[in-house]
Formats: structure tokens, sequence, C-alpha cells
């Protein structure tokens, strides 16, 4: 494992193969990779990066993750949207993007990537913040999403105000607390949406320091027992960076738990 688990988030990664467009901001695109390999289409994997919805973090940081699913063989989109300090950003913005670009990436990248993708719905693998959006468009419009791979997800909206992750995070993406705009929490914290019925997976780390791993077991916990289809991986001294690092001792568990995404489909 690298000596800096951060170290992972500026680490220089091949090109993308095309990039296309679900709309007209300049954040509304997504990088497509071919997957390595021969065969028939593949379902394409939507990554939906972290980074707190916060403009600084944006796709770029999920290059060796995405390459390395590419050369696993499967397609991927590493889907942008806007954030929170950016023009259009936050309630409701980011959340509409996301919707977006799920429901329209698997035709856009099958034309862009003729033969190896199938227009199937995807799966989408989400890490931190990008975990919460990937179980958002999974609870509210499950049609589009074919399974969830949730990385260290800030999947209790409401928990994770309280506990002030990232200084305000939260607040800063939906406008405020859940007594302040709580019609807005109840439309996108995952832990009010449940039962979630998309096949989903949660993978976190004990040791994680910016996203505690209770919050997943206490999700994964009350979604079970609502009637989601949901299951929890936690992983022994993994922190919160491991998940996406293609580099460390939790990545093949993070290639295996995709594939058993794949497999149900």
């Amino acid at each position: 494992m690298p000596a800096d688990p951060r170290a992972v988030l500026t680490r220089p990664a091949p090109r993308p193969d095309r990039t296309v467009a679900y709309g007209d901001h300049p954040d509304q695109v997504a990088d497509l990779r071919r997957p390595a390999g021969t065969g028939p289409a593949r379902p394409l994997v939507v990554v939906v990066h972290g980074g707190f919805w916060r403009a600084e973090y944006d796709r770029q940081h999920t290059g060796p993750l995405a390459a390395a699913l590419a050369a696993a063989g499967h397609p991927v989109a590493q889907v942008e949207y806007r954030r929170t300090g950016q023009p259009g950003g936050g309630w409701p913005g980011t959340f509409t993007d996301v919707l977006t670009g799920v429901a329209e990436l698997p035709a856009l990248a099958a034309d862009a990537l003729p033969g190896q993708v199938s227009r199937a719905a995807p799966i989408l693998l989400g890490h931190s913040a990008g975990g919460h959006l990937a179980m958002y468009v999974a609870a509210t419009a499950p049609a589009t999403v074919a399974g969830v791979l949730a990385l260290a997800p800030v999947a209790d909206l409401g928990e994770a105000y309280r506990r002030d992750l990232d200084g305000g995070a939260v607040a800063a993406l939906l406008g405020g607390g859940p007594t302040e705009v709580p019609d807005r929490y109840a439309a996108t914290d995952p832990r009010m949406l449940v039962p979630i019925r998309t096949r989903t997976v949660v993978m976190h780390g004990s040791e994680d320091q910016q996203v505690p791993a209770e919050m997943s077991r206490d999700f994964v916990a009350d979604a079970r027992a609502a009637g989601s289809d949901i299951s929890l991986v936690e992983l022994p001294g993994c922190e919160h960076f491991g998940l996406i690092d293609p580099e460390s001792p939790a990545w093949p568990q993070v290639l295996v738990m995709l594939r058993s995404l794949h497999d149900d489909h």
C-alpha cells in the first residue's frame, strides 16, 4: 500500500478513449474507457466519484480505478456532475445531473464504443459522496440501474450532517440541516429512501477516517430490515482511499464484488 493513502488521488492514469456529453454544461460529461479483451458487449460500469460533492474534487482522481476496471474487461464511464461551489451545483443540480447521466450513458457509450457496450442498465460504482449519489439514483430511478457497488458511501445524510463530515459538506449540498430543509433530506437521503430494491453491495474499511464505517453498518442493518436487497462487506484495516486504489490490498475484493453484481444479471 502507498505510504500516503491519498496518493491515488493524484496518480496519473491513461487518457480516456472518448469523452461524451449528456448535457450542455461543461461538467455534464463522462470519460469512456474501452474494455480489454474481446467478447460480447457488456453492461457499462458508471463510476461516480466522491469528494463530498465539492467542486475541488472531480472525476480525474478516479482515473487509476477506471483504467483498472477497463483492464479487467469492463467498459467504464467516469461521470462528471455539477458540484457545490459551482453555479448550478448542490440542490438540485448535482442530483439531476447524476440522474440524467446514468440514464443516458449506456446509449451514449454504446454509440461511442460500438460493439463493446451493452445498452442495458449499468452497474454504478460510487465512492464516498459518489456512493451516496449512486444509491440515490438506484432508489429514485431504479429502472436505470442494474446494481450498485457503494464504496465507503455517505449513506445517511442526516447523520453525516450531525457528525459535520468534511466541515459542513451536507449543509452545502442541500442548503441547510434536516430541520431547515427537511423535504430535501426526504428526497435525497438513502436512509429515508429504503427499501432500495436495486441489488446493492456496500464495502467499507474499518479504519476509515473520512466516513466512519459505523454509518454503513447502521444503514445496511436498517435497509435490510426494511426489505432492501443489500449486503455489507467490511474490510479490516482498510481506510477510505484504499477502496479506489488498484494498488491497495482491498482492490481484489472490490473486483470480486463488482463481478458478483454483474453475474446477477
